[in-house]
C-alpha cells in the first residue's frame, strides 16, 4: 500500500481516543513522517501539531 499523503501535507485527525489527553483541540496536523505498513499492510504517519506528535494510521485522518 502507498501513502496517500505527503510530508508537510495538513491533515485532520477524524477521531482522538477519548483518553487522549494529547489531543489537539482543533484536530489539524502536519505529516512530518512517512512509516511502513504495519502487520495489517496499512501505512502510518508521524504527525504533529504545536509540541505535540504521534503516530497514527492512514485510516485515523483525512486531507
Amino acid at each position: 500500500m502507498s501513502h496517500k499523503y505527503k510530508i508537510r501535507q495538513m491533515v485532520r485527525l477524524i477521531r482522538a481516543p477519548v483518553s487522549d489527553s494529547r489531543a489537539d483541540g482543533s484536530g489539524i496536523y502536519e505529516v512530518v513522517r512517512l512509516m511502513p505498513a504495519d502487520e495489517t499492510g496499512e501505512v502510518s504517519y508521524r504527525i504533529r501539531s504545536g509540541m505535540t506528535e504521534r503516530a497514527v494510521r492512514e485510516s485515523e485522518i483525512r486531507a
